[in-house]
C-alpha cells in the first residue's frame, strides 16, 4: 500500500496551479449525460473520485473520449441501462448524482448507495423529499441498498429543504431542469460548486435563476443540448496550498483560483498573522512567524468550509495560546485527531469542539489518513514537523488531490511516495 513519507523542516516557497473543482466536477459530469449531444468539459481533475464517477457512467452506455487529462468529451445518446450498481460507486458520495440526472432525462433511476469518506451521517432524505414532490412517488431507499425513484411525469414543485445541503441542492436542480414548469429550491446550499453546475446546465439550455442564493428558480426545459464548459478551481485544494504555507513559514502563490471563494480562508489566515496579496486569479500568502491563536466555526458557505476544518486546526495545534474549532457540520470529523496527536499536538475533543493548547513544535510519527481532508491535513502537519513522518492510507489523499507530493515537491518539501518500508529507506538516504 502506498504512503507518503516527509522530511518536514522546509518552508515551502514558489508557486502552485490549482486544478479544476472536484465537487463541482462530479455534478457536472452527471448534467453531461441529460443531452443526445456531446459535451466539452475541460479543467477535469485528474482524481479518484472523478474517475470512479466515469466508470460508473460507461457501465451504462455513455461514451466518453479522454482529449487530453483535464478535457472529456461526454456523450449520453446511447445510455442503456437506468441502473447503476457496482461496487465501485459505493467507493465515492456523489454517485448520487446519477439519480437526479437520470431521474431528469428517463423518468428512472436506481443506485447504489453512495460511500465516500465516513466523516458524519450524510442523510439522503432531503433528495428523496425533493424528488417525491417533482413527481416520483416511490423514491426511497429498497433492499439491497439501491435508491431508487421513478416518474410518470416530473412536474416543478415548491420545494423547502429542511437544512442547507450541497448534495440535494444540485440533485434537485438536476432532476427539475426539464421537469414540466417552475420548481423552486428554498434554502438552497450557496456553494461555488453548486452555481458551477447550474450555470454548466443554463448552457446546456436550461433556465435556472438564483444559483448562489438561498432561493433557486428553475423553469423547465423540453430538452439539453451540447455545449463546452470549463470546470471552476477548486477551493480546497487552493486553502490546502494556503495552510500549508502558513504551517510551514512559507511564502506560496496560489494560482488560478478565484479569490472570491477564498475569503473565508483569507480572512482567517490573517487573523492567524499571515499576510495574504491577491490578484485576478492568484493569493499569494507569506507567513513568517508562529500563528496567533483564534476561534473558528464551520459554516455552510460562504462561511468557513468543513472540507478545511482539518487544515486550520493543524496550524492552530501550532499557534501560541488556546484557540477553539467548533465543526458544525459533520458529526465525525475530529477523527484526525489522535494521528495529530501522535505528533504532540495538545488538543481536547469534546462532542462537536476542539479545544486546541498551542506547541511549539510537530515531531514526525507514522500516522495513518482517515480521511480526505484529514488526511492532507496530516500531510501538513509532516512538512512542519521535526524529523520523519510516514503517512498510511494516502488513497484517502488521492480521491481529491491531484499530484499531492509533486505539488508539495515544487514548493521546496521534501516528501515521496512510497510502497514499503524499503523504499521509506532509499528516501530517508537520499534527504539526509
Amino acid at each position: 500500500m502506498e504512503q507518503y513519507v516527509i522530511k518536514g523542516g522546509s518552508p515551502l516557497v514558489g508557486e502552485v496551479e490549482i486544478g479544476g473543482a472536484k465537487n463541482a466536477a462530479l455534478g457536472i459530469l452527471a448534467a453531461s449525460i441529460m443531452t443526445d449531444e456531446t459535451v466539452l468539459i475541460e479543467n477535469v481533475p485528474d482524481v479518484r473520485d472523478i474517475k470512479v464517477m466515469m466508470q460508473a457512467m460507461e457501465s451504462i452506455g455513455v461514451i466518453i473520449q479522454h482529449i487530453d487529462r483535464h478535457t472529456v468529451k461526454i456523450n449520453g445518446r446511447n445510455i442503456n441501462s437506468q441502473v447503476v450498481d457496482g461496487d465501485y460507486i459505493k467507493r465515492i458520495r456523489a454517485s448520487y448524482y446519477l439519480i437526479g440526472a437520470l431521474l431528469g432525462k428517463y423518468k428512472s433511476a436506481e443506485v447504489t448507495l453512495p460511500g465516500g469518506c465516513n466523516i458524519g451521517t450524510r442523510p439522503i432524505d432531503q433528495h428523496l423529499k425533493g424528488f417525491r414532490a417533482l413527481g416520483a412517488k416511490d423514491a426511497g431507499v429498497v433492499g439491497g441498498g439501491m435508491i431508487v425513484a421513478h416518474a410518470d411525469e416530473l412536474k416543478g414543485a415548491h420545494i423547502y429543504l429542511d437544512m442547507v445541503t450541497v448534495g440535494a441542492t444540485i440533485n434537485l436542480m438536476l432532476a427539475a431542469v426539464m421537469a414540466e414548469g417552475q420548481t423552486i429550491i428554498e434554502n438552497a446550499a450557496k456553494e461555488p460548486h453548486v452555481v458551477d453546475v447550474a450555470n454548466f446546465l443554463n448552457c446546456m439550455g436550461a433556465n435556472i435563476k438564483g444559483a448562489g442564493t438561498d432561493v433557486i428558480r428553475i423553469r423547465g426545459v423540453q430538452s439539453l443540448h451540447g455545449t463546452e464548459y470549463t470546470i471552476i478551481p477548486d477551493q480546497i485544494e487552493a486553502g490546502t496550498f494556503m495552510f500549508a504555507a502558513a504551517v510551514t513559514k512559507g511564502d506560496v502563490t496560489v494560482k488560478n483560483v478565484i479569490p472570491k471563494h477564498l475569503e473565508s480562508i483569507s480572512a482567517k489566515l490573517m487573523e492567524i498573522g499571515c499576510e495574504i496579496e491577491e490578484s485576478d486569479d492568484a493569493v499569494r500568502v507569506v507567513a513568517t512567524k508562529r500563528p496567533l491563536h483564534t476561534h473558528v466555526k464551520t459554516l455552510p458557505y460562504p462561511g468557513f468550509p468543513t472540507d478545511m476544518q482539518p487544515q486550520i486546526t493543524v496550524a492552530l495545534g501550532l499557534a501560541e495560546g488556546t484557540s477553539i474549532v467548533t465543526e458544525s457540520i459533520f458529526e465525525n470529523r475530529f477523527k484526525y485527531v489522535d494521528e495529530l496527536t501522535r505528533m504532540g499536538a495538545s488538543i481536547k475533543v469534546e462532542s462537536s469542539t476542539a479545544i486546541i493548547e498551542g506547541v511549539s513544535r510537530y515531531t514526525g510519527a507514522s500516522i495513518t489518513a482517515p480521511d480526505l481532508r484529514a488526511g492532507a491535513a496530516l500531510v501538513i502537519a509532516g512538512l512542519a514537523a521535526d524529523g520523519y513522518t510516514v503517512v498510511d492510507d494516502i488513497r484517502y489523499i488521492e480521491r481529491g488531490y491531484e499530484d499531492f507530493d509533486v505539488k508539495l515537491r515544487n514548493l521546496g518539501a521534501m516528501i515521496e511516495k512510497v510502497e514499503d518500508d524499503r523504499g521509506i529507506q532509499k528516501f530517508k538516504l537520499k534527504v539526509g
